[in-house]
């Protein structure tokens, strides 16, 4: 988003959750119908499973409108909602406990570094052999395989676009280790889709 777009917005949320804190409740509908898709689409993310999103949709709106009164506006409105369906979409997989590959609580070293990775190059453009739609689907299983706590980090800043400061806010972590997850993400989702397009293309190549 545009700094100045963003800095509107930033003003017209300010009156509209003061509004809401008064008891204006068409005030704060505006702000449920200003982020809305936005929620849903990071809570659908983290938990790869759409009915899951719209409880946490439901939820996050829900605890927003009930602790509103404890809003004091030292971060942004979208931060504060952020957080709490981050930590809405963390509890749906801990009560799910479908991903058990790596614990929600696992502690990571928080410092930076260098993962060096080998990476097979892909012999064809993937958007010369496969649609839009299929891209998209390719990307989403890929992001699925991700652990949920490298998912919940990708989904803020490479899909919300949050800063790395506002990530780190929202999951309480520092920076550099906000930083490393992100790497791990990304290396993870890079593993992922070359393993998928080499094989693809293993199979298409071995018959021409």
């Amino acid at each position: 988003m545009h700094p100045e777009a963003a800095r509107t917005n930033g003003r017209e949320d300010a009156e509209l959750v003061r509004l809401a804190q008064e008891g204006d409740a068409e005030a704060f509908a505006k702000l449920v119908a200003r982020y809305e898709n936005s929620i849903f689409r990071l809570a659908r993310n983290i938990t790869q499973n759409a009915e899951d999103a719209e409880d946490v949709l439901q939820e996050t709106f829900l605890k927003a409108y009930e602790h509103l009164g404890e809003f004091r506006g030292d971060s942004k409105f979208y931060t504060w909602l952020v957080r709490i369906a981050v930590n809405q979409a963390l509890m749906k997989l801990r009560r799910r406990k479908s991903d058990r590959s790596v614990s929600l609580d696992e502690t990571f070293d928080t410092g930076e570094e260098t993962l060096v990775r080998e990476i097979a190059v892909w012999a064809e453009d993937p958007e010369q052999l496969y649609s839009q739609e299929e891209l998209r689907r390719i990307l989403a299983s890929a992001i699925e395989s991700l652990p949920p706590i490298f998912r919940t980090v990708f989904a803020l800043r490479d899909i919300e676009e949050l800063s790395t400061e506002e990530t780190a806010q929202i999951l309480n972590l520092s920076v550099p280790a906000v930083k490393s997850r992100l790497l791990r993400a990304r290396l993870r989702l890079r593993e992922h889709l070359t393993r998928y397009f080499k094989r693809k293309g293993d199979d298409v190549f071995a018959y021409l």
